[in-house]
């Protein structure tokens, strides 16, 4: 009985091979679009059953062509806030999730999907209530929309359906994610390439570096997917964030100090940090204004009533364990 994982060499896809792999499954049918051939690197410590292109992927699901299947996460999508072609955003995110959806519905097949803290826009409260949703770009309306037809469904589902609104991500396997990857890993490499590492000055209101978000790593991620998993009796629609907004600058102060205990240095405080120029602010792109989420964080009480009960890593902690990874070391446990 196969699991098929789609956008399996992507950030969050590949981590949940990975972990599917921990857990001793490997007949993992993985699907993705490998344009970008370079992300094939990120399956390379994995065991796949068979690998299957995006295009080529639905019309075989839809037949019956992959046999008995527990179940599919759907990870694959175009995360990019900044695209501006809202056709290619709109087949890419919210059709081809149609089609996925009416097969899985059609076959018996759960499904857990990955949704996004996108679709809240500039609001304050994030709870899964459809007035709380104003996406502020076409990439969270994708997501949106998605949703709603979820919600549709739910009360006469044929088999599980789980939608899981990331927050932050942040961690392992993102590296080809380019402009779009965590801040965690942009201030990993600027303070590897410059010794020093630079944040979004003031935007409304806020000053540098402390806009605030629910950053999330992505091994509590992996940890709730499996958790829905695990769990076929249970749909709906959930947030996936730590439930703690903390400032970019935490994400920097922690990345800078993972780096400086690695030279045996001992920690500063962001103050001696902007003080001895390690950290410093730039002036807010004219390209986010209005687009950009100053706050998240997420409100996670539906998914402790759904039975997940671990705790999240915080920033300080999470980033400390990417800084390592990134490094080269094997993390244990």
């Amino acid at each position: 009985m196969s699991i098929i994982v789609t956008g399996a060499a992507g950030f969050i896809g590949s981590n949940l091979v990975k972990a599917l792999n921990a857990r001793g499954e490997t007949d993992i049918v993985a699907v993705d679009d490998l344009t970008d051939g370079d992300k094939f690197r990120n399956l390379v410590d994995c065991e796949i059953s068979d690998y299957v292109d995006k295009r080529d992927f639905l019309e075989r699901f839809a037949s019956g062509g992959f046999g008995v299947v527990r179940a599919v996460l759907h990870q694959g999508a175009c995360s990019s806030t900044m695209e501006g072609d809202g056709r290619f955003m709109m087949d890419n995110n919210y059709r081809y999730s149609c089609t996925l959806l009416d097969a899985c519905q059609a076959l018996g097949v759960p499904l857990l999907y990955a949704s996004s803290a996108a679709v809240y826009g500039g609001g304050q409260v994030f709870q899964e209530r459809r007035e709380l949703e104003q996406p502020l770009n076409v990439y969270g309306y994708s997501k949106f929309l998605f949703d709603q037809k979820v919600r549709r469904l739910l009360p006469q589902t044929r088999s599980q359906i789980v939608g899981l609104r990331y927050f932050n991500v942040y961690g392992p396997r993102e590296q080809h994610k380019g402009h779009m990857a965590s801040v965690a890993l942009h201030c990993f490499n600027q303070y590897r390439a410059s010794g020093k590492v630079s944040l979004f000055g003031d935007y409304d209101g806020i000053a540098g570096g402390e806009h605030r978000r629910d950053f999330v790593s992505v091994e509590d991620v992996v940890k709730v997917n499996l958790h829905f998993l695990d769990a076929p009796q249970r749909s709906g629609i959930f947030n996936l964030g730590s439930g703690v907004a903390q400032p970019f600058n935490d994400v920097a102060v922690s990345m800078v100090n993972a780096l400086r205990a690695q030279d045996d240095l001992q920690p500063l405080s962001r103050e001696a940090m902007v003080a001895q120029g390690l950290l410093e602010y730039s002036e807010f792109p004219e390209a986010l204004r209005g687009k950009y989420q100053s706050f998240t964080q997420a409100d996670i009480e539906l998914l402790r009533e759904a039975g997940y009960r671990q705790p999240f890593l915080r920033v300080e902690q999470g980033v400390e364990r990417y800084c390592r990874w990134l490094l080269g070391e094997r993390l244990e446990g």
